[in-house]
């Protein structure tokens, strides 16, 4: 089964969104997403990916990557190539179902439960559609689909949103109290009053709720060791679940200084990029849970490999998206799969709103819990219909 074409489908709609598609001359279709970028990925993909890959037969998955990984080595593989290898990962893995006949989970090696239970990122239906570091215009943060603003929700009444989740069976949230003060300390200081305002939406869900919703407090990469270390301390009282990259993975015994000064459980990180990055993680013993991106740290196989390390370290293991379809239903089967697999992130305001307008399948979603597609692959595709939209681009290598 030898691959003929390789395509990018960027949607203008859709800013950060690149997906892939690898065509081969059986004539299935591989599908394959990642996100940030999506100019400087694509022309990765379309000049280094696409001629290492034409003309080989597409079920050598294990053996494209660590082409595509070594090739990237003089000029760094962190960033946009990371992205561009696990969207190509993803979409090979997709054809290797496909021509199996089985669903992505039972082709890693079966099912380790039925479902798995999701956390709600409360972000809105536009959130993260800009640029990191570029301030959003104002008439962007005022269009889209109101009824699951949960950015808005968090921040002004956290205790209702609480309460809603729970009526609707999610049990666990993820909030980011903190990230207007770290102003012009640039995460240098936070101030005690500042602390207390922070506070205030993570007091109003345990008043509303007491225990019975898990909260995940998000960081964002934000803060230095002593700061995150103060915010630390008077988050414990309220016993999250975990504290997500209150500091950037980038030095994980930076980062273990954080692990040590709080009983909180420290989780990271989708910014840690590929097996050699999480391994850092695992033995500075920075983190309690160990994170990844299927489509930012290398793919399918390679996170199941950082999910296999984990595991090794009586470690659980979650998948991240924020992001986009095929990244959401890729986790969902990794997490079906993997025995260490702890809870699956998900943003309800994208599973019920802009997802189902890019795939033709999502996936079964009921009472806090996803269970994986039975199709073949990852089990969805992209509508027909993006290929006739005046805002998309297509591009081609042959």
């Amino acid at each position: 089964m030898k691959i003929t074409q390789i395509e990018t489908v960027h949607v203008g709609e859709f800013a950060n969104i690149l997906f892939v598609r690898i065509h081969t001359d059986t004539g299935l279709i591989g599908l394959g997403e990642t996100y940030y970028t999506p100019e400087a990925t694509r022309a990765f993909i379309h000049e280094v990916c696409a001629p290492m890959l034409i003309g080989h037969d597409a079920r050598d998955v294990e053996a494209h990557w660590r082409r595509l990984y070594d090739a990237t080595h003089v000029y760094g593989n962190r960033g946009n190539e990371m992205r561009g290898i696990s969207a190509i990962d993803v979409a090979l893995w997709d054809l290797l179902g496909q021509v199996a006949g089985l669903p992505l989970y039972r082709l890693l090696g079966g099912a380790a439960r039925e479902r798995i239970q999701l956390y709600n990122t409360c972000a809105g239906p536009l959130y993260a559609r800009g640029i990191p570091g570029v301030p959003r215009k104002e008439q962007d943060l005022r269009v889209g689909d109101s009824r699951y603003e949960d950015l808005e929700a968090f921040t002004h009444r956290a205790d209702e949103l609480a309460k809603e989740l729970l009526s609707e069976g999610i049990r666990a949230m993820k909030i980011w109290p903190f990230d207007p003060y770290v102003g012009e300390s640039q995460g240098n200081y936070i101030s005690y009053p500042d602390i207390e305002r922070g506070l205030e939406p993570v007091r109003k869900i345990r008043d509303a709720v007491g225990m019975d919703m898990e909260i995940m407090m998000e960081g964002h990469g934000y803060w230095k060791v002593p700061a995150a270390i103060r915010i630390a301390e008077a988050l414990e009282p309220y016993k999250p679940m975990w504290l997500e990259d209150f500091i950037k993975p980038d030095n994980p015994h930076a980062l273990a200084e954080l692990r040590n000064a709080t009983s909180i459980p420290i989780c990271g990180s989708e910014l840690a990029l590929t097996r050699y990055h999480a391994r850092e993680l695992l033995e500075a013993n920075a983190v309690d849970i160990l994170m990844t991106d299927v489509t930012w740290t290398g793919g399918i196989g390679e996170s199941k490999r950082i999910a296999a390390m984990a595991e090794t370290a009586n470690l659980p293991f979650v998948a991240h998206d924020c992001t986009g379809p095929v990244t959401f239903i890729a986790s969902i089967h990794l997490s079906i799969h993997c025995p260490n697999a702890l809870i699956q992130e998900s943003v309800r305001a994208y599973y019920r709103g802009f997802y189902g307008d890019l795939v033709t399948d999502l996936p079964r979603i009921e009472d806090g819990y996803a269970w994986a597609p039975e199709g073949t692959g990852i089990g969805t595709r992209l509508r027909e219909e993006l290929f006739s939209r005046s805002d998309t681009t297509l591009r081609e290598s042959t």
